[in-house]
């Protein structure tokens, strides 16, 4: 884990539809973002809040595919900052913004990764797949497609060509509880590891993760870790507009955290589907903080009592 951290601002929230996701990063940066990871050693540069690239409209067969040029200009601009990053030799944290910026966050990580000659690997930490193509979402909210996007689906060629597809045997998610049927037929043709909350239930995250991160170990690999707040439970971080009962609880989630830091395979990561406006006192923003501290290094013992 490179010890220089870049955050990068992605106020995208062009992917989904509801209004507020625009507001994610600068609220990650006044729960204390920056000041968390340079108390536990990192250099921090933030880059402020980036802009997408100019694209122009693109029609779709699909009539509820909306705000393609959107979500296009933004993959093309986050690709290229992650490129850059990881060329400088620093980790990129992607601040957002809605969980389309994994378009371009994961295409780029991926891209550097292929020009090193070494494997990608994705940890998804969602609710939710995101494993419509543009031909099979009945919303047309693009949030919901950037896994099948950077693994090389079919049903993307408006989009940037990818310089490398994600091997689906490299991804890794936890925390499903909401599937779309054409989501869950394709999923059951893929070999992505998919563990919902009833295999967390039953095993427990340490084995699942652990049989995942020795495979990122074994291949000297990359990861990229997308964490959305709708992995959580709504009662601990409610600040999303796609809540789904019954997520990750406060220590599952800090535990898992704690075993990506301790594998020290951890080369990028997103913070997504903040949304501040449907928040508590800014309560969803500063667990997203402290987790992030977990991720990077901070320990149980660490944390003092916080008053609410």
């Amino acid at each position: 884990m490179s010890k220089t951290a870049i955050l990068i601002g992605a106020p995208v929230q062009c992917g989904t539809g509801l209004g507020g996701c625009l507001m994610g990063p600068d609220a990650l940066r006044i729960a204390g973002l920056a000041p968390a990871l340079k108390s536990l050693g990192f250099t921090v540069k933030d880059k402020g809040n980036i802009a997408p690239e100019m694209a122009s409209a693109v029609p779709h067969a699909n009539p509820a595919v909306h705000h393609l040029a959107e979500v296009i200009g933004w993959t093309k601009a986050l690709s290229a900052c992650a490129r850059n990053a990881l060329a400088d030799g620093h980790m990129p944290i992607f601040l957002g913004g809605d969980h389309s910026l994994a378009a371009g966050s994961v295409s780029g990580v991926t891209a550097h990764a292929a020009a090193q000659g070494r494997e990608q690997f994705v940890l998804w930490l969602d609710a939710h797949p995101d494993f419509h193509t543009l031909d099979s979402t009945e919303s047309g909210n693009l949030h919901g497609t950037p896994v099948a996007y950077f693994t090389g689906r079919d049903g993307f060629a408006a989009f940037p060509p990818l310089n490398a597809a994600v091997k689906e045997e490299n991804i890794c998610m936890m925390g499903i509880r909401s599937v779309d049927p054409a989501e869950r037929a394709a999923l059951e043709q893929s070999e992505i590891q998919v563990h919902d909350m009833r295999q967390i239930d039953e095993y427990g995250v340490a084995v699942l993760l652990r049989t995942f991160l020795d495979k990122v170990v074994a291949a000297n690999g990359y990861l990229h870790v997308s964490l959305d707040v709708d992995f959580l439970t709504p009662e601990i971080a409610p600040a999303v507009g796609t809540t789904v009962p019954g997520g990750a609880t406060f220590r599952e989630a800090h535990l898992i955290m704690e075993m990506l830091h301790d594998s020290g395979m951890v080369t990028s990561l997103d913070i997504v589907e903040l949304n501040p406006f449907l928040d508590e006192r800014g309560r969803t923003a500063t667990l997203m903080v402290d987790l992030v501290s977990s991720l990077m290094g901070k320990k149980v013992l660490d944390r003092p009592t916080r008053r609410f």
